[in-house]
């Protein structure tokens, strides 16, 4: 029965394979709405007539099509066509006449989009109640606040009504609530994931974010929606990773005792050192940290100029209906009337050093592991100062992007007290895979359910082996150690590995030209005397291609077979190139050859 159905995206499709059809989901997607009875979750939810014949349009059940049937929900200051986007303000509100980027590669996924969440006008707060719709509950607690600015969009995907959700993350957006409501949050690298389409808070440091209650969900609606958008100043083109088990030993940075923070919350302070824990297990060598630099560095977003980023999205409301904005929020976004055009480079410049400060510290660590939040705070904490709290919710959230860091955070074990447990790990751009791969640890280690649902987290299938970032190079002439090419290796980063032999069908060449005098070692029917000597370099797979843009003509990089019985990447020259060359296959070795040429005539 799908009323006991986890919506996980591996349940659905199988769910689907079997039989089921989109239209018996979209059902008990309104069924587990119903049941649940929050009015604050959507600021718009689709007509189910709607949604059904947008199924229909699918076709039967296409395994090849990722995201098939999938029902999600998506923040609303992202534009989905036709309906109305609000981010959070009806005096702002418009209907875009087309989709946001990310939600035009799930259409063209097969996903269905349910309805637009509510969130912290515009996406401004980490708590989810500065919002004039009425604040979605907390899907573990209703007297915990649902978290921000993404509220609506952790809390729909905590009841498990749908598989996932989009929300945005400036300063934490997509990791805390993930953390309040015991879900996935995937804060990618900025720019994996296009912000056309979405209205900005800090347009220099958005990003769009996934929730989910998986892992594995989470970074497969990633690998969906993400892709270069030409039309996004900020979008990059990054090639998709799969994830795989990390290689370990790996480095992992924590908050040192002097620098760590918990306000007072000794229960959050056992969960995360109980996490910690876990990890060495794993293998990781922990090394705690002091973080005031990173704190320093977090501090500048509200303290700072990045306040006027927020400020150029609604300065025009602000001077025409100002009581249209939240007075929270209004408090926050105004303070940027008393800055100056010198107060953001000042800023600029401050983050840059703060930034080289911190580099040294960061760049012997493979990534950083951090509680999510720091404590919890409940709807009347918020009632009484609605700042602090949510300061303190971005203790471990708001120096991320600044730094253009990815990251996620993963449900752990639950507290002692029974809320959720969960940490954030976090890696420099690019890294999405690794601290994904990291994650799935937790759900392989931890016993717990998956958001509010009943249903327990399964623990996920083994992942292949990592592959080594590096690539092993056979060399057998000027590149040799000591020889006038040798630099070329060294300078990119590569190291001797080892001394070895070719098999024995190659012929090996002295070609004609030069300086420097270079070989030709050519792959041939049959087998003669002897082996070729050669060496082995490791090079990192970042500076392959630099290293293949300098081979001149007739070499080229091809499999060479070791007497081993192993194969490596290495030098090969075409047959065109032996015009004039002088075979010394009997040599078998190139210092031998050069050897020969030193010696008097």
């Amino acid at each position: 029965m799908l009323s006991t159905l986890p919506f996980t995206i591996s349940a659905l499709r199988e769910a689907y394979a079997a039989g089921t059809s989109p239209a018996e989901v979209i059902d008990e997607v309104y069924a587990r709405l119903a049941a649940v009875g929050d009015p604050g979750i959507f600021i718009y939810l689709r007509n189910r007539d709607d949604l059904v014949a947008e199924a229909h349009a699918l076709g039967a059940f296409d395994p090849s099509v990722p995201l098939w049937g999938i029902p999600y929900a998506a923040k609303d200051n992202i534009d989905v066509a036709g309906i109305e986007t609000t981010a959070g303000c009806p005096a702002y509100a418009y209907t875009p006449e087309q989709d946001a980027f990310v939600i035009g590669q799930l259409r063209a996924a097969g996903a269905l989009m349910i309805g637009k969440t509510n969130l912290d006008q515009f996406a401004t707060g980490l708590v989810g109640v500065r919002t004039p719709y009425g604040a979605p509950l907390n899907a573990v607690d209703p007297q915990i606040v649902p978290g921000g600015s993404s509220g609506g969009s952790g809390v729909i995907v905590g009841h498990g009504i749908v598989s996932f959700s989009l929300g945005t993350d400036t300063a934490g957006s997509g990791r805390v609530p993930a953390a309040l409501n015991n879900i996935v949050g995937l804060k990618p690298t900025l720019g994996a994931l296009s912000a056309s389409g979405v209205v900005p808070a800090c347009r220099t440091l958005d990003t769009v974010s996934v929730f989910a209650l998986t892992v594995d969900d989470a970074y497969a609606v990633f690998g969906v929606a993400r892709g270069y958008d030409a039309n996004d100043a900020y979008s990059k083109a990054y090639a998709q990773e799969d994830l795989s088990e990390p290689a370990q030993p790996l480095r992992v940075g924590i908050p040192d005792a002097g620098s760590i923070a918990f306000f007072g919350d000794t229960v959050q302070k056992a969960a995360f050192e109980r996490d910690v824990a876990t990890l060495k297990a794993r293998g990781a060598i922990i090394e705690p940290i002091d973080f005031e630099p990173l704190y320093a560095i977090a501090r500048m977003l509200y303290e700072g100029a990045w306040v006027a980023e927020r400020y150029t999205v609604i300065a025009d409301l602000l001077a025409t209906n100002p009581d249209a904005v939240h007075p929270v929020t209004r408090q926050i976004v105004t303070h940027a009337e008393t800055m100056s055009a010198a107060d953001a480079f000042t800023g600029m410049y401050r983050l840059a050093e703060l930034k080289r400060a911190a580099e040294p510290m960061l760049d012997r660590l493979d990534l950083l592991c951090v509680p999510t939040v720091p404590t919890y705070y409940s709807v009347a904490d918020l009632e009484v100062d609605p700042i602090t709290p949510n300061s303190n919710n971005g203790t471990y959230t708001n120096f991320v992007n600044l730094l253009d860091m990815c990251g996620i955070a993963v449900p752990t074990a639950q507290r002692s007290d029974g809320r959720p447990g969960s940490v954030t790990l976090l890696a420099g751009a690019g890294q999405d895979a690794l601290v994904a791969s990291v994650a799935r640890g937790f759900e392989k280690d931890c016993s717990r359910t998956m958001g509010a649902t009943k249903h327990a987290i399964a623990s996920p299938k083994p992942l292949p082996p990592a592959q080594p970032d590096t690539i092993e190079i056979a060399v057998c002439g000027a590149h040799m150690s000591g020889l006038p090419l040798n630099w070329q290796l060294t300078d990119l980063g590569a190291k001797f590995v080892r001394k070895a032999q070719t098999t024995t069908d190659y012929k090996f060449y002295a070609l004609a030209g030069g300086p420097p005098a270079r070989p030709g070692l050519i792959k041939v029917a049959g087998s003669h005397s002897g082996t070729i000597a050669l060496e082995v370099w490791s090079m990192p797979k970042a500076a392959f291609g630099t290293f293949m843009a300098g081979i001149p003509a007739p070499l080229g990089i091809g499999t060479i077979n070791l007497s081993d019985g192993t194969a490596v990447k290495g030098f090969l020259c075409e047959p065109s190139g032996l015009d004039g060359a002088t075979d010394i296959t009997t040599l078998g070795d190139w210092r031998a050859y050069l050897a020969l040429q030193s010696e008097p005539a």
